[in-house]
Order: C-alpha cells, then structure tokens, then sequence
C-alpha cells in the first residue's frame, strides 16, 4: 500500500489525515449525457484512438505513479504529444469517501496503440487539499471542475469548463468501478472521474496544466498545477 498525507478541509479548518491507498483507477467516457460522450469518442477517432466496446471505461492504474503537485512541480515525459485531464477525485475509506482534483496526464501517441498502457507512463497528478464527500454532497452538480494551459506567448488560458452535473454522479461511479473489481472492495481505491470537453478540438500539448475545482457557493476551491517537460537531452 502507498500512504497518502492528505490535508482535509472542513470549514475553516485544515486537518492532517492520512489515506492507505490500495488501488488506483482511471475512469473515462462518464458524462451523463450519453450522445455528449458519443461525439466525444468520434472526435477521439479523429486523433486514431479506438472506441470502447462499452462506456463508461475503467483502467487499472500503477500505485505509484500518483502524485501531489505541492512535491512535484514538473513531470518528465517522452514525446511532444502528452496532455493533462481535468478530473476529479474520489478517495474511498469505511464509510467515508474524500473528494480531490487532478489531472490524468496521458501519453496520445502511446494511446493510439493501447490506452491502458497510455495511463502507465505519465503521472497522475492531484490536490493535496480534499474534502470530505458528504460535506459538498448538497451542492455537487453545481461544483465548477475547469481546466488551463498557456499559449505560445505564456498567458493562460480557458481549456475546460463544465459544472459537475455533466458528470456521472460520485455514486454511481463508484459503483461502476465496484463492479467491474474482482473483489467489489472499494477500500483504499483512489477513482479518477475521467473528464469533461475542452475547448479546442483536439487534445492541447502544451507544458503546463492547471484545473481546479470549485464551490460557487462557498467560494472554496481545490486546485492543482504542474509544468511539464519533455526527456530530449541524449542525441541520436
């Protein structure tokens, strides 16, 4: 198991929890509206990657490829064609189930080949700050999850936007990845949501990524952000 040192907010105030993580899983293909998530895969087809026999997906990811962006700021990858995910994240211990925001960066080219095996060589990223599930349960589809890289002359910029009413509801996903496990045991599993549209047809390749995920009603918000740059150094 890997021990996750996690900061929980609740109101005002900021408590040090710590999370045993057992498994982590990459969902895909949850929006809600199903003939959202139709186009979706089409334009993915666009970009060679091959439909899912079924949606929503799940794929098994390494344990310890998870990170927090406050221990690394930047990630290494190989190749130019590399992009971040705005997702959030569900944390599930006994009875109660945390609430993070990160990203799955996903190799596009390794992709194309294998998706289970594009969610092996990049990082997934996520806040060190979460809430717990049941305190943001009343307000959850009107939660922000949006999304930012930079443009050629560094300023950011919108990438995604969407409410969390887009979403598969935190219930139901969970019970999507309980079924599909062999053991139905959710204890310890860390889910990323899979994520929303972005603004531009096709995936950004930029070097840096941003999402956070917010309140409107409270203003409180979790955010995570990392630079990312491309292993080039050898010749030949």
């Amino acid at each position: 198991m890997k021990r996750l040192k996690l900061s929980l907010q609740k109101d005002d105030q900021i408590e040090e929890i710590h999370f045993e993580m057992r498994r982590m899983v990459n969902a895909g293909y949850t929006g809600r509206d199903r003939e959202a998530v139709k186009k979706h895969i089409e334009e993915l087809k666009k970009e060679g990657i091959i439909a899912p026999e079924s949606t929503p997906t799940a794929y098994e990811v390494n344990t310890q490829l998870i990170y927090f962006d406050d221990e690394i700021e930047e990630i290494e990858v190989i190749g130019n064609k590399t992009s971040g995910e705005a997702e959030f994240i569900l944390l599930c211990h006994g009875k109660e189930v945390y609430v993070g925001v990160g990203s799955d960066h996903t190799d596009r080219e390794l992709e194309v080949i294998s998706i289970i095996k594009s969610k092996q060589i990049c990082h997934n990223l996520m806040s060190r700050r979460i809430w717990l599930l049941k305190d943001v349960r009343k307000d959850w589809d009107e939660l922000m999850l949006r999304s930012w890289v930079k443009n050629d002359e560094g300023m950011k910029i919108l990438y995604q936007e969407a409410p969390l009413s887009r979403m598969m509801t935190p219930e139901d996903l969970m019970a999507f990845v309980q079924d599909k496990m062999d053991d139905k045991n959710l204890e310890g599993v860390v889910i990323y949501s899979g994520t929303i549209p972005t603004f531009t047809e096709g995936p950004n390749y930029d070097n840096y990524f941003e999402v956070e995920l917010s309140n409107p009603k409270t203003g409180k918000k979790l955010r995570c952000s990392y630079e990312v740059r491309v292993l080039d150094y050898l010749r030949g």
